[in-house]
């Protein structure tokens, strides 16, 4: 017991200077703050540029706020050295045309996927002259196939193939939005897992046939990638179905459990 009232005070003020210093998060909390991947958004364009690009960097910077990763966002080309892909789990390509990355860049990033990268590719980012990286081999089989043109933007009718895919969880199996939708020469079937399709009968200006490929994912070396060719309007990175299939397929491209 402490009899003198100015050896009390002189403790209290000893324990106000110490409480600045004191850690009082508790340690589960503090682990829980630290990212469970990170992720970096590109969306450099040479070729045409998508009004949904801004829209699309902040929905998905605000999936990892909400969802445990980091988010880093750039447009410049030197992003792709190996010391700096090295800290992520995914490189998302948000509607990147044109010839963005020159011989070195390539190597580096191929050689980032096949040793157990992650790759989410959206909309623009698919291969082809009128779209991306239409002189770089590799990236097209990667692909499997080659963007050619879009229909008008149009409701049209999504039916999903694996339901219980990531990018899939939650959506309804026949999935009614408003979007461009790309046609291609070829098709990734016979080289990657179809996720879901877009059923040409229900909108005008499509020209794959009966089995149109609209979402698909596939192994890359020990890496992985996954592809939706939707994401053209603004709008669709405001829609709760939307952000679901674009939060799993980041999650599948890091190899991350899903958190939702």
């Amino acid at each position: 017991m402490i009899h003198s009232p100015m050896k009390f005070l002189a403790l209290i003020s000893l324990w106000l200077a110490l409480l600045p210093g004191l850690n009082l998060v508790p340690h589960a909390a503090a682990a829980d703050a630290r990212p469970a991947f990170r992720v970096l958004v590109f969306s450099r364009t040479l070729g045409y540029r998508h009004a949904s690009i801004t829209n699309g960097i902040a929905a998905i910077r605000e999936l990892g706020a909400t969802n445990g990763f980091a988010v880093e966002a750039t447009e410049s080309s030197s992003a792709f050295t190996a010391t700096n892909l090295g800290r992520f789990q995914a490189v998302v390509f948000l509607s990147v045309t044109g010839d963005v990355l020159d011989t070195d860049q390539e190597r580096v990033f191929r050689n980032y996927l096949e040793a157990g990268g992650g790759f989410a590719a959206i909309h623009g980012a698919i291969f082809g002259p009128r779209a991306c990286e239409d002189k770089w081999a590799w990236y097209g089989e990667m692909f499997g196939c080659t963007f050619t043109n879009h229909s008008k933007v149009l409701p049209a009718t999504v039916v999903l193939e694996d339901a219980a895919h990531p990018a899939n969880i939650g959506l309804p199996s026949h999935w009614e939005r408003t979007d461009e939708w790309y046609n291609y020469t070829g098709t990734p079937r016979s080289c990657a897992h179809i996720l879901a399709t877009v059923d040409e009968s229900t909108y005008h200006g499509g020209t794959v046939g009966n089995d149109h490929p609209i979402a698909w994912c596939r192994p890359v070396g020990q890496g992985r990638m996954w592809f939706t060719a939707m994401g053209h309007t603004e709008s669709s990175f405001s829609e709760p179905l939307f952000l679901k299939h674009l939060l799993g397929g980041i999650q599948y491209a890091a190899n991350m459990p899903a958190r939702r």
